[in-house]
């Protein structure tokens, strides 16, 4: 299987992102990526407030944002295949994100065998200091000739 440049790789990661139908409907932005690492903001938006007394945004929302963050951060990865997928994550709720703000993920894949890659993220609102959630997770990074090439996505 051909390398890919690291560029190439965080341009197929970015694309991919953008066309998952989820990602649209939850309005997140990919604002950094390579290396590893990826940064995802989401806004603030009624339609996924949990609790409609606090105004609280869903945990599934939040779910999403870092399980999507940390796929990112593994296609970046220069010794990642540029496709994977989530095999387990783990994420724990800090406390609930404040109500009107924009919560941003930022993963780091830290790790990657010849089959799993691990990935730590965090997911925050403006309050940096005060973790939302943070996550812990292992993704698919087979290398095997018969899976799809990024070059299918090309």
């Amino acid at each position: 299987m051909t390398k890919l440049p690291p560029e190439k790789k965080a341009e197929i990661a970015k694309r991919f992102t953008e066309a998952i139908p989820h990602c649209k409907a939850l309005g997140m932005e990919l604002t950094q990526i390579g290396d590893g690492e990826a940064l995802i903001e989401m806004p603030y938006d009624e339609r996924f407030i949990g609790d409609p007394r606090t105004g609280v945004i869903h945990g599934g929302a939040v779910s999403a944002l870092l399980d999507t963050c940390c796929g990112a951060s593994v296609m970046s990865h220069p010794q990642a295949p540029a496709i994977t997928a989530t095999i387990d994550l783990r994420i724990d709720y800090m406390r609930p994100a404040t109500p009107g703000q924009r919560i941003r993920a930022h993963a780091t894949c830290y790790r990657v065998t010849k089959s799993v890659a691990f990935v730590r993220a965090v997911a925050m609102d403006d309050d940096e200091d005060r973790p939302v959630a943070t996550a812990a997770g292992t993704f698919t990074a087979d290398h095997a000739p018969g899976r799809k090439s990024s070059e299918a996505l090309s």
